[in-house]
């Protein structure tokens, strides 16, 4: 599910690149530091840019030694020793043991059993750290489960419900720097990223029988490419909706930031509404997938040729 909050990079400066950058390598670090080599499998875009929103809302950690780009840089130790960035690892492998419930529950697969037992001791120590963020995410996941028990169909809710979850140990993580425009930031990135992620798995989710919300009720699906002609708008109004409760949660924040405004513009304004374009379009280019799905490429590349899912413009007004 996670993994559509990424830069557009070409509309990136070299400064904002390189902190981004930074950013991106020190949660991998983090992550083995804290649980293991093989946890390094869960870093992902998201967990990058919740780290860049609290650092730059407390104004800690915004100054350390990047990490020299090599084969083996994934050995190199964490450079920026805040108890944040500690926080957000075990929060990531808590979010990545919950997925994988999810994935077992529906479609089980050796694949997703050998992830499990190749992260069991990485997750064990996630719980003991924080069983409040277990408690939490999962909970999140089990509301999720609730409304597809219900036929829910109403995706921006469903994401708003379980962007509450999430939100919450975000909250805890910020601490003493917590703001009141923090937690419905991070809720209504999660509603963003659940709803373009219901979007872009269309025919994943009917082939395997898997429940979205887009397709219950619509009948007789036959494709992506004939759904989005009878449902184009529709979809699009629901990810306007989205995407601006988003950016104007973003809006909110922005002022308190003390620094990295300009990388998380980018990925608020340009990264994340030219992800929801190329769910439309099925172009998917960029998509993190994490533990669960395989590693496609890490350097999100904006396309020109996303055909009619252009018309559709991401971003309030």
């Amino acid at each position: 599910m996670f993994g559509y909050t990424v830069p557009m990079y070409q509309r990136m400066s070299a400064r904002d690149l390189s902190a981004y950058r930074r950013y991106y390598c020190e949660t991998c670090h983090q992550l083995r530091d804290g649980y293991g080599l093989f946890s390094t499998a869960a870093v992902n875009y998201d967990m990058t840019f919740n780290a860049i929103v609290v650092s730059a809302a407390s104004g800690a950690d915004l100054r350390f030694e990047g990490t020299p780009r090599s084969a083996l840089c994934v050995f190199e130790g964490p450079r920026a020793g805040g108890e944040m960035f500690r926080r957000m690892a075990a929060y990531t492998v808590l979010l990545t043991k919950w997925e994988l419930y999810d994935d077992r529950v529906d479609s089980p697969s050796a694949r997703t059993n050998f992830i499990e037992l190749a992260l069991g001791r990485a997750i064990r120590k996630a719980e003991r750290d924080e069983p409040g963020f277990d408690d939490r995410v999962g909970k999140g996941f089990e509301l999720l489960r609730k409304r597809e028990a219900e036929g829910c169909t109403d995706a921006a809710r469903m994401g708003w419900e379980f962007g509450e979850a999430l939100a919450a140990p975000l909250s805890e993580i910020a601490g003493e720097h917590d703001r009141p425009e923090m937690r419905p930031l991070f809720s209504r990135l999660a509603a963003a990223v659940y709803v373009v992620d219901a979007v872009d798995d269309l025919e994943e989710d009917f082939a395997a029988g898997t429940y979205n919300p887009f397709l219950r009720g619509c009948g007789g699906f036959v494709n992506r490419a004939e759904y989005m002609r009878g449902n184009a708008y529709r979809v699009a109004e629901t990810i306007n909706g989205v995407m601006g409760e988003l950016q104007r949660s973003y809006s909110a924040l922005r002022p308190s930031m003390r620094g990295l405004e300009g990388v998380a513009d980018n990925i608020v304004y340009l990264g994340l509404p030219d992800s929801a374009r190329k769910a439309m379009g099925a172009g998917r280019p960029g998509r993190d997938e994490g533990a669960l799905e395989g590693r496609r490429a890490r350097n999100a590349e904006y396309r020109s040729d996303l055909g009619w899912s252009r018309r559709f413009n991401f971003t309030a007004e």
